[in-house]
């Protein structure tokens, strides 16, 4: 049966939204779009090219400029491409994590790349995941879902992921970033990180990944896939 709509995926880091949302893409065959990668391909390219992340008029040109492609390659792993070069792995380093959302809160910034998420997502057929999806880059969309975990249980699980790539990272310091970019994301001013009032709320501090992406599916297939 073919469907026709979006998919708006919120939470906060950690949650568990991109693994739920490329799950639920794939099962449907939608396009998945990792909304908070773009951020982190801005915050990269920003660094790489020496810009101080204080000086927003820099960040937000080069947010306007950068050329971003995801998809899934011949392995079905999801990649990120700017401007031609595979960030995949440098986008998701500790220092990247520790100064997305400061690049995140720059007005300018997310003026910028609010077209360019909604040019993404036209047409439906579509499984956008971000903080800011169903509240503001796709307001109208169907199906609207918050995902959150316990700030604790989200810090576990960003450690055992740094830990098995090989970085020398403590519980202490994941749970003082997981919390400390809660509070950004949740106080700035533009776009703040909050559940759209019409999103269904799934907590999956003790729900496992194929659990949520089963009810997800059937939530917005009604069980006819």
């Amino acid at each position: 049966m073919e469907h026709d709509f979006q998919i708006a995926i919120d939470g906060p880091a950690g949650a568990g939204k991109s693994t739920v949302a490329v799950q639920v893409a794939v099962k449907l065959g939608f396009l998945y779009i990792d909304t908070g990668a773009i951020y982190r391909a801005v915050t990269f390219a920003a660094v790489k090219s020496g810009i101080d992340l204080a000086d927003s008029d820099a960040v937000a040109a080069a947010a306007a400029k950068l050329n971003v492609e995801m998809y899934f390659d011949r392995e079905k792993l999801y990649r990120i491409y700017i401007d031609g070069e595979d960030v995949t792995g440098n986008i998701r380093t500790p220092e990247i994590s520790r100064n997305v959302s400061t690049v995140a809160q720059i007005p300018a910034v997310r003026e910028a790349l609010l077209d360019k998420q909604r040019n993404m997502a036209a047409g439906g057929r579509v499984v956008m995941e971000g903080r800011d999806i169903g509240t503001s880059v796709l307001p109208r969309a169907e199906y609207k879902f918050f995902l959150t975990a316990s700030s604790r249980e989200r810090a576990m699980r960003r450690h055992r992921e740094l830990v098995s790539q090989g970085y020398g990272v403590t519980f202490e310091s994941m749970l003082e970033d997981i919390q400390q970019r809660d509070n950004a994301d949740s106080l700035r001013s533009i776009s703040p990180l909050k559940p759209a009032p019409d999103a269904i709320h799934i907590d999956c501090s003790e729900t496992n990944v194929e659990q949520v992406v089963d009810f997800i599916v059937l939530k917005v297939t009604g069980g006819k896939i």
